[in-house]
């Protein structure tokens, strides 16, 4: 067949075009392209963003994954429960809602029963020892199956939970009869109902409002949440017996993590875990010992029951409400005398 001239310079042109495109560099130029696609994570978080929390811990954390994944993660960072409720943002993260979440265990009650163990009574001193129990809890498997709609990063604890009143101080637990008083988690609420008072439970971000409508009198809270949360402007007693302490967690997606190049997955591995369990728990055990100051310096009325498992005013309710709580987590056909005794080995590997 003859090409007229027309037909052979269209040809040629085809010809020359295919031979200037060498398929490799194109293969190449794709994968540069996609290595380079940035990936946004939407962390949501309950703690407000001027608290240390957010400048110390969430803040750096996120510059540390854009850092190290060279602009490929970016984590867009939304406090003070902007982009989802407190006590829903760990059913948010499993759904997608937002990417990662932070939330307290006890903000959902009986979501979580095994993990919540460790807030009992006597099990820790300080923010460090409780992230250390939780997180030693979570990757020797103790927990983990309470987690596995999600993809855990680390777990960090509170400091021991006070009380904290807006007209009296409670020197004895019959001072709490007929109180309404807020608490963080079940564990608390049985503490608290065993001393005869009214547990209320509430969002720590709704404390504040509560407290000046009368709808509570008191609360159970770490010493430097009260400063966090500026519920020291209204209660001026303070009882600083460690009852409980708090439980809380950050975790991602699953599917969103899952998706990730493997070199992505190991920079969010390389920055979860233990690492962060110890550093929120230094962070917070300086804030409390900060708010115990502040409020001597506030002039605030301050009993110290150090030891309240040997007090003979306050070891029964504790011991009564510790009871209560792995009878009805047994119930549930879980092994909390088994947990419960894991947790106490693991809180004396990591006393500080």
């Amino acid at each position: 067949m003859k090409l007229t001239p027309l037909c052979t310079i269209g040809v040629l042109a085809v010809v020359s075009l295919l031979g200037c495109s060498n398929p490799s560099d194109t293969d190449d130029d794709s994968a540069t392209n996609a290595a380079q696609d940035t990936t946004t994570l939407r962390f949501s978080y309950y703690w407000p963003a001027t608290s240390n929390m957010s400048k110390e811990v969430f803040e750096p954390w996120a510059k540390q994954i854009e850092t190290d994944s060279d602009g490929r993660l970016k984590v867009e960072l939304y406090p003070s429960a902007t982009l989802s409720k407190p006590e829903v943002t760990y059913d948010a993260a499993v759904k997608g809602t937002v990417d990662i979440g932070s939330q307290a265990h006890g903000f959902t009650s009986g979501r979580f029963p095994l993990t919540q163990i460790a807030e009992l009574p006597g099990l820790s001193s300080s923010a460090t020892q409780m992230g250390c129990i939780l997180q030693t809890l979570y990757d020797e498997g103790s927990i983990a199956s309470e987690y596995e709609d999600s993809h855990l990063l680390f777990m960090y604890g509170a400091g021991p939970g006070a009380l904290h009143s807006t007209n009296k101080l409670i020197q004895t637990p019959e001072d709490m009869q007929g109180m309404r008083i807020r608490h963080p988690s079940s564990v608390a609420a049985n503490i608290i109902e065993s001393m005869g008072a009214s547990p209320v439970g509430l969002p720590v971000n709704d404390v504040y409002t509560s407290l000046q409508r009368g709808v509570i009198e008191g609360l159970s809270l770490p010493w430097g949440a009260i400063d966090t949360f500026k519920i020291g402007e209204i209660t001026k007693y303070h009882t600083n017996i460690p009852f409980y302490s708090s439980a809380a967690m950050v975790t991602m997606n699953k599917d969103k993590y899952e998706r990730l190049p493997d070199d992505l997955k190991r920079i969010i591995d390389n920055n979860s875990g233990m690492a962060l369990a110890k550093k929120v728990g230094e962070i917070l055990d300086a804030e409390d010992k900060s708010a115990v100051q502040n409020a001597k310096d506030s002039g605030h009325e301050i009993i110290e029951i150090p030891d309240p498992l040997n007090d003979p005013d306050w070891r029964d309710p504790l011991e009564n409400g510790t009871q209560k709580y792995l009878a009805d987590v047994n119930a549930l056909g879980l092994d909390a005398d088994g947990v419960y005794e894991k947790a106490k080995a693991a809180s004396a590997a990591c006393r500080v």
